[in-house]
C-alpha cells in the first residue's frame, strides 16, 4: 500500500492520552466499580486496582484525549515542508471537534490516508471511541464498520515494519534509533504523560512531545518510500 499512497495524501497523526481523573479515589463511585472490574482482569496478580488506575489512560472508557498532533507533507518554494498542527485543549470535546473538522475538509477535497504508529490498535479506535462518547459524528475516514481491509485508509508505521510478522513489537523511539532519526523520546515518555499532566499542569510540554512524535512518523515514511527526509528547517509548526 505503501508505494500506492501518495506522500502528500498523508495525515500523520499521534495521541496523548489520560487517565480521565487525577487519581483512583477521585472516580465516581459507579465508575470505579467499572474499573475495579475491567483491571481484575488486566492487572498484575499482586496488583491493587488502585495501583493499576495509572494504565487507565490507554483505554477509551476510562481515559480520555488531551492532544492530537498531525501533519502533512507539501510544497513550498519548490521544496518539500512539514507543516505540523496540534490540537489541544483542557475540554477533550472542543479539541476533537476541531481534529473532527480537519479530517472532513481535508477528505472533501482528496483521498486522505491516516498514518499512526500503532495506529491500527490504538490511535484510531481510542480517537472513535473517544468521539462518539463526546457525541461526535465519525469523520468518513474513522467509520470502518463493515469495510474491507484494503477500503480502510489506514496506515501503521508500526505495522509496515513488521513485514508480516506478527508477534514483533518495535517502539517509535527505537525505530528512529535503527533509522539514525533524532529520538523523539529525548524529553518524555508516554509512562510519564499522566503525571507532567494532573501533576505538573504543563500540557504545552506534552503538545511538544506530541509533535515530535508526528514529524518523527513522517521522516521514517520518507524512508519507507525511498525519499529524502525532512530537515529541521523544514517543519512548519501551525499552532502556539
Amino acid at each position: 500500500m505503501v508505494e500506492q499512497v501518495k506522500i502528500n495524501d498523508i495525515l500523520f497523526l499521534d495521541i496523548e492520552t489520560v487517565p480521565a481523573y487525577p487519581a483512583y479515589e477521585q472516580v465516581p463511585e459507579t465508575t470505579r466499580l467499572l474499573w475495579d472490574k475491567k483491571a481484575m482482569h488486566l492487572k498484575k496478580e499482586n496488583e491493587t486496582a488502585e495501583e493499576f488506575y495509572k494504565r487507565a489512560g490507554i483505554y477509551a472508557e476510562f481515559g480520555r484525549i488531551i492532544c492530537i498532533s498531525t501533519g502533512m507533507i507539501g510544497m513550498q518554494d519548490n521544496h518539500k515542508v512539514f507543516r505540523v498542527k496540534s490540537f489541544y485543549d483542557e475540554q477533550e470535546k472542543d479539541l476533537l471537534v476541531a481534529f473532527a473538522d480537519l479530517v472532513t475538509r481535508l477528505s472533501q477535497k482528496r483521498e486522505i490516508v491516516l498514518c499512526a504508529h500503532n495506529g491500527r490498535e490504538f490511535d484510531f479506535p481510542f480517537i472513535a471511541r473517544r468521539l462518539l462518547i463526546n457525541d461526535i459524528r465519525l469523520p468518513g475516514l474513522f467509520d470502518i464498520a463493515g469495510k474491507r481491509p484494503w477500503e480502510v485508509r489506514h496506515l501503521d508505521t508500526m505495522e509496515l515494519w513488521k513485514f508480516g510478522d506478527h508477534k514483533h513489537y518495535t517502539s517509535l523511539d527505537l525505530l528512529a534509533s535503527v533509522f539514525n532519526l533524532e529520538s523523539p523520546k529525548s524529553d518524555l515518555d508516554g509512562s510519564m504523560v499522566a503525571s507532567v499532566y494532573w501533576t505538573d499542569r504543563d500540557l504545552k510540554r506534552i503538545v511538544s512531545y506530541c509533535r515530535r512524535d508526528v514529524i518523527t512518523m513522517a521522516r521514517i515514511m520518507l524512508r519507507f518510500k525511498g525519499e529524502e527526509t525532512l530537515k529541521e528547517e523544514d517543519i512548519i509548526v501551525l499552532d502556539n
